[in-house]
């Protein structure tokens, strides 16, 4: 597995100076998306909908709207 492609604007281009601690998505070889973000399991695991679930091997991260918003031009529709 790599990475193919960062999916949405930079953090440079959202306005990251640093460059360091910026969230970003990024597309696999294998199909699926790495998302580095905010890692808050402990505080929203007792908040997700009844329906909704995690692994205890999955972790609740938390990027910004403007990372998502600059991604959803690159994500296919299909």
């Amino acid at each position: 597995m790599h990475i193919l492609r960062r999916v949405g604007a930079s953090p440079r281009e959202r306005g990251s100076l640093s460059g360091t601690s910026c969230p970003d998505i990024f597309e696999l070889s294998d199909g699926r998306f790495a998302v580095i973000g905010a890692e808050m399991t402990d505080e929203l695991d007792g908040l997700l909908p009844s329906d909704a679930g995690r692994a205890d091997y999955e972790r609740i991260v938390v990027i910004s709207r403007d990372t998502l918003l600059r991604a959803k031009a690159d994500i296919p529709d299909i």
